[in-house]
């Protein structure tokens, strides 16, 4: 048997069906970042254990994650709360970790947009670090996301797994992805000033997720980035056959683009504010009466 990480944040909407795909396996533990939401309130209804911990980022809450939270078995299984472990994924993990080939295996997600399966547009079949042994993968961050640090040899497993990627509202995936854009141009601006492309993994990689990476790191330095990502996704990987979901995504896909590239010459371009002394003086005059144990935290402070 293995032991599921559930990830969350806000997540009312998908917790409850994420959870009861989640119980095949008799340990499931739900890590939340300080939901705002009824998150909390409804995984305490099943027989599953809720952490909380302040999100600092993805790579650390998951670092975080596996350090910290005990799980009773070697081997886990990380989701997320959009996500499904279906009936045929969990058999195969399973089997695989009666071996010992491996200590990792990448799933490949199914993009669920828009009531189908948008398999072309999103690069099919887009590999994920999901099953593996707790005390040999950790995570660092990448942009708005995180890429996994593995301790030996890892495989691929066939099943995949349904990721409903706008289950909550499109403004909800545009709230989001306006976040995300800022991570992302920050990493942007960091690889274009000290990384380089990997040209041998990019054509001679020994497997899918060195070569997807080393085209991220390609594309990053391409002209017309969203026009050339509208292409690319809409024309050359089939998007068209997606029907109006395809195009929705494509679409979708070039505007993330453009507000990254839009607040890569942000950071490069804008001037850093400078605080008036008198300002800076004040707040720090704040931040000790906020340190006090008579202060107020719902005291209203006006200028």
């Amino acid at each position: 048997m293995f032991s599921v990480y559930i990830l969350t944040y806000n997540e009312e909407l998908d917790i409850a069906p994420c959870i009861e795909s989640a119980l095949q396996s008799d340990d499931v533990i739900v890590v939340d970042s300080l939901s705002r939401d009824r998150t909390v309130a409804i995984a305490q209804d099943y027989p599953v254990r809720v952490v909380q911990h302040r999100f600092e980022s993805h790579g650390r809450q998951r670092t975080w994650m596996l350090r910290e939270v005990p799980a009773r078995y070697d081997w886990v299984y990380l989701l997320e709360a959009d996500e499904r472990l279906t009936p045929e994924l969990f058999a195969e993990c399973l089997e695989a970790i009666k071996t010992q080939d491996y200590i990792g295996y990448y799933v490949a997600e199914r993009v669920m947009f828009m009531g189908r399966w948008i398999r072309r547009s999103t690069q099919y079949p887009r590999y994920q670090m999901r099953l593996f042994r707790r005390d040999q993968v950790w995570f660092d961050d990448y942009g708005h996301t995180e890429r996994e640090v593995c301790d030996g040899p890892t495989g691929f497993l066939q099943e995949t797994y349904p990721h409903y990627t706008c289950g909550k509202g499109m403004s909800r995936w545009l709230e989001k992805h306006n976040r995300y854009s800022t991570d992302e141009a920050i990493e942007t601006v960091k690889q274009l000033s000290s990384g380089q492309v990997d040209w041998q993994d990019l054509f001679l990689g020994k497997s899918e997720v060195e070569r997807r990476r080393a085209l991220k790191d390609l594309s990053l330095r391409l002209p017309f980035r969203p026009v050339v990502r509208f292409i690319y996704m809409y024309i050359f990987l089939g998007g068209w056959l997606d029907g109006r979901a395809g195009f929705t995504w494509c679409t979708l896909q070039a505007f993330y683009e453009y507000l990254i590239l839009l607040k890569v010459w942000e950071i490069k371009n804008m001037p850093t504010p400078e605080l008036d002394p008198a300002l800076v003086a004040r707040l720090d005059q704040l931040k000790s009466l906020n340190s006090s144990p008579d202060y107020s935290q719902d005291s209203v402070i006006s200028s």
